[in-house]
C-alpha cells in the first residue's frame, strides 16, 4: 500500500475525466499528459478551472478496471496547444488546428480503493474537491454541487436509496442534468433541489415547464423540494414523500431478483472512505 505525506493544501480542486481510450491512458501513464477541448472547458468547467488534481474514469475498454475511477496525477502545469502540437506526426489539416489544453502531470497514483458506479454509468467530467475524492465510496459521492443536494445525498444514503447524482437524459433532442435519479421497479423518479436563488428567476420558469413537461412524457416522475423543505423538514415532508413514491412504483430496482421496498426507519451503514487506513488531508506518494 502506498503511504501518505502530509500537505498543507486539504482542499485542492480535483477533475474527474473520462477515459475512454487505451492510447489516451498509455500517454497519460508514459508520458504523462492529457487533454481536454478548449471548448469543453469554456462550456462545462469555466468556473472549476484549472484543476490541481486530475483523476481518471475508466470506461468499458478497460476491462476489470472499467466503471471506476483508479488512478490520479498531481497537476504540474496546463499549455493551451494546438493538436498538431500534441501529435506531430498526424495531418496538419483542420483537425489539426483544434485547441486543446495540455495537461502536464505527475506520475499516476493508484487509487488505494477504486471509486466505483453502481450502475456503470457514463460520466462527462466531475469537478470536485480534495475532501470528497479522498472520502468517496463511490461514483456519486463525488457531485458538488450545492450544499442542499449534499444535504439531501447524505439522508439518501442514511436510507440506503440508491440514486445517480447528475444523470444526464435525453429527451426529445434536448439533454436534462438530473439532480437525483432514482431507479425504481416500475417506474423513474427525478428528484430536484430547488435552491432560492436559481429557481426564482422568472426566465427559468418556461424552462422548467419545458423540462418538467419533456421528462413526464418520457416516464419520469418529478418530485421538487426547495430550500425551506430540505433544511427544516427533511425528516416530515422530504424522505416520507420520497419514499411513499418509491415504493408506489414498486421499490428501488437494484439489479435482484426482488425490488427493494424502502423504509424511513432503515439505517444506513457507514462507508468506508477511499484512505480509511490512513490520516485523511494527506497525498500518496509517488511512485514509478
Amino acid at each position: 500500500m502506498k503511504r501518505l505525506r502530509s500537505t498543507t493544501d486539504t482542499r485542492g480542486e480535483v477533475l474527474v475525466a473520462i477515459m475512454n481510450n487505451l492510447l489516451d491512458f498509455t500517454i497519460a501513464r508514459n508520458q504523462h499528459w492529457y487533454r481536454i477541448p478548449v471548448r469543453s472547458v469554456e462550456n462545462l468547467l469555466k468556473k472549476r478551472w484549472p484543476p490541481q488534481w486530475l483523476a481518471f474514469y475508466q470506461t468499458k475498454v478497460f476491462g476489470s478496471e472499467a466503471y471506476a475511477v483508479n488512478y490520479f496525477a498531481p497537476v504540474l502545469n496546463i499549455h493551451k496547444v494546438f493538436r498538431w502540437q500534441l501529435f506531430p506526426e498526424q495531418p496538419h489539416d483542420e483537425r489539426g488546428q483544434q485547441r486543446y489544453y495540455q495537461l502536464l502531470l505527475s506520475p499516476l497514483q493508484q487509487m488505494p480503493q477504486p471509486i466505483f458506479s453502481r450502475r456503470r454509468r457514463l460520466i462527462v467530467f466531475i469537478p470536485t474537491t480534495w475532501q470528497k475524492f479522498i472520502n468517496a465510496a463511490e461514483i456519486n459521492d463525488l457531485y458538488d454541487e450545492s450544499p442542499l443536494e449534499d444535504r439531501l445525498w447524505a439522508e439518501l444514503k442514511r436510507l440506503s436509496i440508491s440514486a445517480e447524482r447528475q444523470e444526464f437524459v435525453p429527451v426529445k433532442g434536448r439533454t436534462y442534468a438530473l439532480d437525483f435519479a432514482v431507479y425504481c421497479a416500475s417506474g423513474k423518479i427525478d428528484v430536484e433541489a430547488d435552491g432560492d436563488i436559481w429557481h426564482a428567476d422568472p426566465e427559468r420558469i418556461p424552462l422548467d415547464n419545458l423540462r418538467d413537461n419533456d421528462l413526464e412524457t418520457a416516464g419520469w416522475r418529478i418530485l421538487r423540494f426547495n430550500t425551506p423543505h430540505i433544511m427544516e423538514a427533511m425528516a416530515e415532508y422530504c424522505l416520507p414523500t420520497i419514499v411513499e413514491n418509491i415504493n408506489k412504483l414498486g421499490g428501488l430496482e437494484e439489479q435482484r431478483l426482488v425490488p427493494r421496498k424502502v423504509s424511513l426507519d432503515a439505517q444506513g451503514g457507514s462507508q468506508l472512505s477511499l484512505f480509511e487506513s490512513s490520516t485523511r488531508d494527506d497525498l500518496i506518494d509517488s511512485e514509478d
